[in-house]
């Protein structure tokens, strides 16, 4: 077995370069290690579900993967395709209308009413 559901996930995701990573604190920060508290203070992480914006640098990814077990790290189309996902989640609906009273009956066109009395009288 792959492990968590996440890495199985991950694994089918193709994670191309970006210029731009976006990172977000999927782990609270209360019995981690010194470092890594410190690691994820310099990239301006410092509450759980927060997601901060960064230029894909070695420096930055040596501190991924320092604490790539604390992070989800997504590329900006993955970023965007999510945010996309959750607006159209949260859209509201258009209303639902009920009404009460039976439709009123729809009258027939004068051409559809002379074929329907040629083809009985035939």
């Amino acid at each position: 077995m792959s492990g968590s559901a996440f890495n199985a996930f991950k694994s089918r995701v193709p994670v191309a370069w970006s210029p731009r990573l976006y990172i977000t604190l999927v782990r609270g920060l209360p019995g981690t290690r010194r470092l890594h508290r410190r690691t994820l203070e310099a990239m301006r992480l410092r509450r759980c579900h927060r997601t901060v914006e960064h230029r894909t640098t070695p420096s930055l990814l040596g501190m991924l993967t320092q604490v790539k077990r604390l992070v989800a790290v997504e590329t900006e189309e993955m970023y965007n395709a999510r945010k996309q996902a959750e607006a159209e989640r949260r859209a509201p609906r258009p209303p639902l209308v009920v009404s009460h009273h039976p439709p009123p009956p729809t009258p027939k066109p004068a051409a559809a009413a002379a074929e329907g009395a040629a083809t009985t009288a035939q």
